[in-house]
């Protein structure tokens, strides 16, 4: 494993990072609440057709556009190599939906000054009451595959709330462009020797439409855990 971190984090070299797709009814507040918590917010604003990239430039947000839907994983990508040119320490992902709550980012600063974690995931599994029964079986069942792959618990591997270190993140740059980018971040931090570290966190479920497609992107996610298992 990587030795622990010399560097602290802190809000003045954190910087967030929030893809969008279709997001103008909850951006504008997200950017806002996590400005309160980190001095930078990049939004990656996945080609949106409606008011997601002007609200969320107005809450104070750098904002970067594509010119069409690339996918979740593009867009962190693109974030990460925009945050890694500025040299920030971190870049903390999260979602524009309302499901993380920006509250919660000291968590992650305080763990990843604890235990020397260059990648800290957001863990949703010690209290899943809020969590759909379904939910519950299929991440709790994702999670206990990825983490046997990874070689290290992680118990919520499904969270897209979580934070990279710089040192990590040039490794990140694989040719998954959707959803199951998140679980390929995992699969190559840990075969690098990159420490994970879970973040408890709140389980938030509103009125938001999930954006993953159950089968295209269920496909996608064995055919990923097939590849490094053969590879393994």
């Amino acid at each position: 494993m990587t030795p622990a971190l010399a560097a602290a984090a802190d809000r003045s070299n954190v910087a967030a990072l929030i893809p969008a797709f279709l997001e103008e009814a909850f951006i504008g507040e997200i950017v806002r609440r996590a400005l309160l918590q980190l001095d930078h917010v990049f939004v990656i604003d996945d080609g949106s057709p409606d008011a997601t990239a002007a609200r969320a430039e107005a809450a104070g947000a750098v904002v970067i556009r594509h010119g069409s839907n690339r996918g979740k994983g593009a867009a962190i990508k693109t974030g990460l190599r925009e945050i890694a040119a500025s040299r920030f320490l971190y870049c903390l992902v999260l979602d524009g939906d309302g499901q993380h709550l920006p509250e919660e980012i000291p968590r992650f600063l305080e763990a990843a000054n604890r235990s020397g974690s260059h990648l800290l995931v957001g863990n949703r599994m010690s209290d899943t009451k809020a969590m759909p029964f379904v939910r519950k079986l299929t991440n709790s069942f994702m999670s206990s595959q990825i983490s046997r792959l990874c070689g290290q618990p992680i118990p919520d591997t499904q969270c897209g709330f979580r934070m990279i270190h710089s040192e990590l993140a040039p490794h990140l740059d694989c040719p998954s462009n959707a959803y199951e980018y998140e679980t390929e971040m995992l699969l190559i931090a840990a075969r690098r020797g990159f420490r994970i570290a879970p973040v408890p966190i709140t389980t938030v479920y509103g009125d938001e439409k999930s954006k993953i497609h159950p089968v295209r992107d269920t496909l996608r996610f064995f055919r990923l855990i097939n590849r490094y298992r053969r590879e393994q």
